[in-house]
């Protein structure tokens, strides 16, 4: 094993079992255990919610996936990534302070308990739940996949072995801290992010001969590595446009987000994290983007896109410097797959469990059960990841694309439009999923468009049409109820 690589990250995953440890007395002594757990008590300050929706933004495709696309298309997939700078600027001022205090008016632990106070529909409830375990369990697979194939090269154990000590290593903080754990891990690592991301950069720049000495060598190999347009100029305005919907302003409707915009504990602390989430997102995404296509001169040559980044901290740093560097994507991966693990646990237990199963289930018991049902969870995950698909990374975009399909329209309308109620919520949801799957299987980007694109559309269209028309009867219903 290459120990000086190995003990940084060692020494960081201690740290982040010694955060795992010290939130669990808030669970043990919290007077609501479902408060505590699924959202710590709503005491999130600035820095910690800025970072939190930071490293659950980021994953194995910022700082794996998105460093080999763009050491294969060149400053043109920099362009793109960058549309992803207004992302926590724009969840956070869309939904910002109407969706933390109604969220407090319906005491709503998760999305899904705002969308069932919201509309007063079981269907809402079922469907909801049903897209978030369905779309997020594919995701978070793929994000365990990626974490266990980093430490499978990094240590040389088997894949198996690795997959288990990375699946055991996130599974203790989340099973005995909560989302407390979950949000201060992230802060953890969202610090990790950003200096992982500042050394590599520096590092690369110097090796490459500073940044003219780049530029040249990319233009004299292919000047379109230096256009907006991509290598083969497949990066078209149409689908740049479009992929802005997809990492920025759809983001809104993801539910792995959206719960943390109901998690801060004042306005103070909402702006914060919207300057510094802006600043730290922005910072990444250009960093890491970067060092992608400074690569290139440094190391040419490259076939396998996802080797880009720990190769050329092997290459560029110092052991131990590579180490610290390389927690940087083991940080990203955590964070991501972490906030899914507790989101689907709350989803089975808060949302289906206590409201149709058994909902006048004693403290004790939604404690037993939700730590059942998180160690179940994450035993399954195990089960999937163990023969991981070819194609992780559409994986996870598909599961990306069909969250805010389903979700986008009933929270954002549901928030700002009066006349918006259940019938319109459900068409919208089973509209967006199905077309967003149709459309993905049989015509993607179609018009050139990104997928998520025209089921977006259709889903809005669908919530207004049918708003409309059920307003009337809506009205006469609630009459009769009172």
């Amino acid at each position: 094993m290459n120990w000086p690589v190995i003990t940084p990250l060692l020494i960081f995953l201690l740290i982040i079992f010694a955060v795992g440890f010290w939130s669990n007395k808030f669970v043990i002594k919290s007077d609501s255990f479902l408060q505590e757990y699924f959202l710590g008590e709503r005491q999130l300050g600035g820095f910690i919610l800025a970072m939190t929706m930071v490293a659950t933004y980021g994953s194995a495709s910022s700082f794996i996936g998105g460093p080999g696309i763009a050491y294969t298309q060149g400053l043109g997939w920099v362009f793109l990534a960058m549309v992803q700078l207004a992302t926590g600027y724009f969840v956070l001022m869309v939904l910002g302070k109407k969706f933390a205090i109604v969220a407090r008016q319906y005491k709503a632990i998760t999305l899904v308990d705002f969308l069932k106070e919201r509309y007063k529909s079981k269907a809402v409830v079922l469907i909801s739940a049903a897209s978030i375990i369905i779309f997020l369990f594919s995701s978070m697979t793929a994000q365990w996949v990626g974490g266990a194939r980093l430490v499978e090269s990094l240590t040389g154990l088997s894949y198996t072995t690795a997959l288990l000590i990375f699946v055991i290593s996130v599974l203790v903080f989340v099973i005995v801290g909560g989302f407390r754990a979950v949000a201060l891990t992230d802060a953890v690592q969202g610090v990790v992010m950003f200096a992982g991301t500042l050394i590599l950069l520096i590092a690369t720049i110097k090796a490459g001969g500073g940044i003219p000495k780049i530029i040249s060598s990319l233009a004299a190999e292919n000047p379109n590595l230096i256009s907006p347009f991509g290598a083969a100029h497949t990066l078209t305005p149409a689908y740049v446009s479009s992929f802005w919907i997809l990492v920025g302003v759809g983001v809104v409707g993801l539910p792995q987000i959206t719960v943390r915009a109901m998690s801060y504990k004042n306005s103070k602390a909402m702006h914060s994290a919207i300057i510094i989430g802006t600043i730290v997102v922005g910072f990444i995404m250009l960093g890491m983007h970067l060092i992608g296509v400074f690569a290139r001169p440094i190391l040419p040559g490259i076939k396998v896109g996802d080797t880009v980044m720990p190769l050329l901290s092997m290459k560029v740093l110092p052991p131990y410097a590579a180490g610290i560097v390389l927690a940087a994507p083991m940080a990203a991966i955590m964070s991501t797959v972490d906030a899914l693990l507790i989101l689907v646990s709350s989803a089975i237990v808060k949302d289906v469990y206590l409201n149709y199963v058994k909902p006048h289930a004693s403290d004790s018991h939604v404690k037993k059960i939700s730590f059942g049902v998180t160690t179940i969870i994450g035993l399954i995950v195990i089960l999937l990841a163990l023969s991981p698909p070819d194609l992780i990374v559409w994986l996870n975009l598909f599961s990306f694309g069909g969250l805010e399909s389903v979700f986008i329209w009933p929270v954002v309308l549901g928030l700002y439009w009066g006349k918006g109620n259940k019938y319109g919520a459900i068409t919208s949801m089973l509209l967006g999923m199905g077309s967003y799957i149709l459309l993905d299987r049989f015509y993607p980007n179609a018009l050139g468009l990104h997928t998520v694109v025209l089921p977006i559309i259709i889903s809005f269209l669908g919530f207004v049409v049918v708003s409309y028309v059920t307003h009337r009867n809506v009205i006469n219903q609630n009459s009769k109820e009172v």
